[in-house]
């Protein structure tokens, strides 16, 4: 099968959560480009019908709220009135934190919680009902983070969120294998993005970036090559359960 049909994506209907930002709009723009419809998901509904406009005819946005249980149901019912039936989740809403374990309050770890777990299990398990009911194929890609398998100061709250998803990428990719419903991540590096810019640029930013063995972060680009595969029911088939781990060399570096 040539590359171009490999990474085919045509007759794909992906929802993209945390799509106003960052990876979240990168993510949109590489399936939209590479034939799937995408549906928009995140709060800051301004910028998501701006990114629809760019995107075009194949993009829909969609009010979604990580921290709001009640928007779940609501963003795949939208989608499907507009698309048909979801067959790409692409769990990406997030948050990070900025403080020391013993400073962090049971109101920040519990918001922290809530949307980069929560909603990942309850996104993955409301896709994951809808495919098994209707007898059809389905996959899932979380994000997790290098930060899923290290830690770093001030950001223990958010380490211990993303190893949650982690784990719960290979649990799901277990249980649901039997229905055909492909679970993997993607665990990026630091990227730089929207979120991350004013640190990496700070002299910590800087010192991490000399602890990458490539020198550099990484720009939201170099997460294309992980998302086409995994989107792929072509290009990873074979595949669930996996972490493709995205991070110029970090995690083989100790500092």
């Amino acid at each position: 099968m040539l590359a171009q049909q490999l990474f085919d994506l045509t007759g794909e209907v992906a929802l993209v959560t945390g799509a106003s930002s960052g990876l979240g709009a990168r993510f949109a723009r590489v399936l939209a480009a590479n034939g799937a419809k995408v549906v928009l998901a995140a709060r800051r509904l301004d910028r998501l019908e701006s990114l629809k406009h760019e995107i075009g005819a194949n993009a829909h946005a969609v009010a979604f709220d990580a921290a709001d249980r009640s928007s779940f149901t609501k963003a795949f019912d939208a989608a499907e009135r507009v698309f048909g039936r979801v067959t790409l989740l692409v769990n990406n809403a997030g948050i990070a934190t900025g403080s020391f374990f013993v400073d962090t309050s049971p109101e920040e770890w519990d918001r922290i919680q809530a949307v980069n777990v929560d909603a990942v299990w309850l996104m993955a398990q409301e896709a994951a009902r809808r495919w098994i009911t209707a007898k059809e194929p389905g996959a899932i890609i979380n994000i997790a983070s290098v930060l899923s398998y290290r830690v770093s100061l001030a950001n223990s709250a958010y380490a211990v969120s993303k190893a949650a998803v982690a784990q719960m990428t290979q649990a799901m990719a277990l249980e649901l294998a039997r229905h055909d419903i492909r679970v993997n991540a993607i665990a990026p590096g630091y990227i730089v993005t929207e979120m991350t810019d004013n640190f990496l640029k700070s002299p910590a930013g800087q010192k991490r970036i000399q602890a990458i063995p490539q020198r550099r972060a990484g720009a939201p680009s170099d997460l294309d090559g992980a998302l086409l595969l995994l989107a792929s029911r072509h290009a990873s088939r074979f595949m669930t359960g996996s972490v493709v781990v995205v991070d110029g060399g970090h995690l083989t570096s100790f500092t």
